[in-house]
């Protein structure tokens, strides 16, 4: 093979990979924005007026609005953190609106490693709780002595009972509960690093139970403080 052949071969094939990889780049852009027409409908389906907010943030979407009267926010985030593990998808689901209690109450399931969703990590405070809360739950508070309601915030963690469900946070200005969406496709993280999540979207059925455990367990919580006022 002459030289010139070869340096002919090499453009060809050099041409033919940069022209794969912006093929697998157009590609993966069409399915990122099939994948986001398809949350932003299953989140409607659920709060019909629900506007897209994200703050441009990498791997994070957030959707805003009223659900049965209530404001809400809903967000996907896609969290590459955590070492040695593959990359996760969570959705949360929040009630942003007033409870009666008097800091930060967070409880999360099996915190291990740090989180890219959560500020639990910085919480200063451990709590204490009652037997009912799930063995592998830890409590923690932002300010140290203040006192909750655990023996009713415990009676509303059923849905903490499967495995996907990660965290229960409570403020005076809402309630929000975090879920396991997808893990990576492990192959396809292996080779190429990518965070793929295949066909793992958010079902409508489960933004409207979240909905519903969050929006329960703030309703008797305001409700137990103004029997006692």
């Amino acid at each position: 093979m002459s030289e010139l052949t070869s340096v002919l071969l090499a453009g060809a094939i050099a041409l033919g990979v940069a022209g794969h990889i912006a093929w697998l780049a157009r590609a993966g852009r069409n399915r990122a924005k099939a994948a986001l027409a398809a949350d932003m409908a299953s989140v409607r389906s659920v709060v019909p007026d629900a506007s897209d907010i994200s703050d441009g943030m990498a791997g994070v979407i957030t959707w805003a609005g009223s659900w049965n009267g209530q404001r809400v926010q809903l967000r996907t985030i896609v969290d590459t953190l955590a070492t040695r593990k593959l990359p996760t998808r969570w959705l949360s689901v929040s009630i942003t609106e007033p409870v009666a209690v008097p800091g930060v109450f967070d409880m999360m399931m099996r915190p291990n490693s740090a989180t890219t969703f959560s500020n639990f990590d910085h919480l200063a405070h451990t709590l204490p709780k009652v037997l009912a809360f799930p063995a592998d739950a830890v409590l923690k508070t932002d300010r140290k002595g203040v006192a909750f309601p655990q023996d009713l915030i415990a009676t509303h963690t059923d849905i903490f009972a499967e495995s996907r469900a990660k965290e229960l946070l409570i403020t005076p200005k809402g309630v929000r509960i975090v879920w396991l969406l997808a893990e990576a496709e492990r192959a396809r993280y292996g080779v190429f690093r990518q965070a793929a999540f295949g066909d793992a979207g958010i079902d409508p059925a489960l933004i409207e139970r979240l909905l519903e455990a969050a929006s329960t367990l703030r309703q008797a919580i305001n409700r137990r403080e103004r029997r006692a006022a």
